[in-house]
């Protein structure tokens, strides 16, 4: 079956342009207000409030107009964000304010909606617990007390890292306060013991709730189902599945789904079918992860026809996709080699302008590098990394040797370089793989740069190759370098290199000043000439001045010496 690179190029939405348009220019930027004659972008005319509110790139948006803004204004767009789930311009636009001194205007200081909004947004964003401390000693410092609103955003955000001592704490600090937790904060201490799967401590705190006369809801119930599950509680699971399906609270698919997840990571693949046979047959409420679930398990454990299958009924069934259950579909269909499926699930992703994320670019590389498509799964890497995912270095290296294999040595290098300047340290031995396949690709300067990077981790065998090989054929302009390199690494470089180098200036009189500078360079480091290749320079010493030649030698002569009888 031929495989075109238009269909794996990679046939996403943001990588196609609309050819059925005549026009280049977006189509945002030719609307004008049919109220006004104004030629100025719409995004103009909006006040600074809105502008704020709706900007695409806050930092410059607020570089622009955020001076025109009072702290009550800045304040109302912090909610805006808080209410829009948007947690990075939260944690932007606070910094901003701190930065420029917005914070105390006219009397006005942050209150505690604001903190808690703050703190709010830490849950979604890298570093939240860090941030959250550094927001309550803030707020602390401005004679503010956390409230129960604060409690339970830090105690939320606690969870999210799995910080369950330290969530712990701050419920012991509020109920000494003389303050009493709601469901919100029982819920969200329970999430915080969910992480380790701590069913001990569960168990206390929902006889504690129940003894402050709060009833455990939906919510509760199902982050109890997670506590046991990732306990390895599996009959306990099994009875609480039962009870919030007594108590009306399993009519979609969340608590089915946290159980037969759990039984699936811990081996027991038919349990967990049972329970999504069970779930099927009461036709209980899906957005399709049950299906997700179960096909991401029959792959891990090699039962692919039954994945394959379970992913074709999905597509049958449903009308709702997302990255995660398109992924699962798309491992199932690799796994079992179905191509058609997988370019078909591909252009599925693109109609619905569904972006691959990380998983979705391993699953591909791994699938195109097991069907010996490597310039496919090279294709496939540039477009991970121009998305900012950083593919692995196990990938990439194993992707380089079959690159290197395949005679595609400039595609080997990209991929070195990309995972060379990824924030991830690599292995020593890659510089050495990628050495051999540049000298394999005549890829002279190329391989120069990386033994000059790194040279203490090439072996003396492929250090002798590759100083040998760049004699013979490498750009002549960087024969001097080349050798200073190699005697900087500890390389003793000996006559015959020597030799090749001088064959190679010989055979380009133009270069006369390249020859003399290693000739006057060579003394200095403990070189001479030997005789052979001396007598091959006075014997070509006519292209280049008989007595210019014949002084250089006698003083590279008598230097030397100089530097013995020290």
């Amino acid at each position: 079956m031929e495989i075109t690179s238009v269909a794996f190029g990679i046939p996403f939405r943001h990588s196609i342009t609309d050819s059925s348009s005549q026009s280049t220019k977006p189509f945002r930027h030719s609307i004008t207000d049919s109220s006004s004659q104004s030629t100025k972008p719409f995004s103009a005319r909006k006040s600074p409030k809105l502008q704020i509110q709706h900007a695409s790139d806050l930092p410059s948006t607020l570089t622009r107009v955020g001076q025109m803004l009072t702290v009550k204004e800045l304040n109302t767009a912090l909610n805006h964000f808080g209410n829009s789930n948007k947690f990075n311009n939260i944690s932007q636009l606070f910094l901003w304010m701190q930065e420029n001194k917005k914070m105390k205007e006219d009397g006005l200081v942050p209150d505690l909606v604001t903190y808690s909004t703050l703190i709010a947004g830490c849950v979604k964003v890298k570093d939240g617990y860090p941030k959250t401390l550094e927001l309550i000693q803030e707020l602390q410092d401005n004679n503010l007390r956390m409230d129960d609103v604060i409690y339970g955003a830090v105690l939320a955000v606690c969870a999210s890292n799995g910080k369950w001592e330290e969530a712990e704490c701050y419920f012991k600090q509020m109920k000494s306060e003389g303050r009493s937790p709601n469901v919100y904060h029982y819920s969200s201490l329970l999430n915080a013991y969910s992480a380790c799967g701590n069913f001990q401590k569960a168990d206390v705190l929902i006889q504690d709730m129940k003894s402050e006369g709060l009833v455990p809801n939906q919510v509760i119930l199902t982050t109890l189902l997670k506590v046991y599950v990732r306990g390895g509680l599996f009959e306990k699971s099994r009875e609480l599945v039962a009870e919030l399906e007594s108590s009306g609270y399993a009519e979609d698919e969340m608590p089915y789904c946290v159980l037969m997840d759990g039984l699936a990571k811990a081996g027991q693949i038919h349990e967990a079918k049972v329970i999504f046979d069970k779930m099927m047959k009461k036709q209980v409420r899906s957005d399709g992860y049950a299906h997700s679930i179960m096909i991401s398990a029959f792959c891990r454990a090699k039962l692919f026809q039954e994945a394959k299958q379970l992913a074709k009924d999905f597509q049958t069934t449903f009308n709702k996709y997302d990255v995660v259950i398109m992924n699962s579909m798309l491992c199932a269909f690799c796994r079992v080699g179905e191509m058609d499926s997988v370019m078909e699930t591909l252009r599925k992703m693109d109609e619905l302008a569904i972006s691959p994320d990380y998983n979705t670019f391993n699953i591909l590389i791994k699938y195109f590098c097991s069907k010996n498509m490597y310039l496919l799964a090279y294709r496939t890497v540039e477009d991970m990394h121009s998305k900012g995912y950083q593919p692995t270095e196990e990938l990439c290296s194993s992707l380089i040797f079959h690159l290197g294999q395949a005679k595609a040595h400039s595609e080997a290098f990209s991929i070195y370089n990309i995972l060379k300047y990824s924030k991830r340290s690599i292995c020593k031995a890659l510089h050495e793989k990628i050495l051999h396949i540049l000298l394999a690709g005549k890829l002279w300067k190329d391989a120069y740069v990386v033994f000059k990077d790194n040279a203490t981790f090439i072996s003396g065998p492929t250090t002798k190759k590759f100083a040998s090989a760049f004699m013979k054929s490498g750009n002549i302009n960087l024969i001097n370098d080349v050798m200073k390199t190699l005697h900087s690494c500890g390389y003793k470089i000996d006559p015959d290199l020597f030799e090749m180098a001088v064959s190679r200036y010989l055979g380009q009189p133009e270069k006369k000043d390249l020859l003399l500078h290693l000739l006057q360079w060579m003394p200095g480091q403990g070189y001479v000439v030997d005789p052979s290749t001396r007598n091959l320079i006075l014997k070509n010493s006519h292209l280049f001045g008989r007595q210019l030649i014949a002084e250089v030698l006698s003083k590279q002569r008598v230097k030397l010496k100089a530097q013995e009888s020290r």
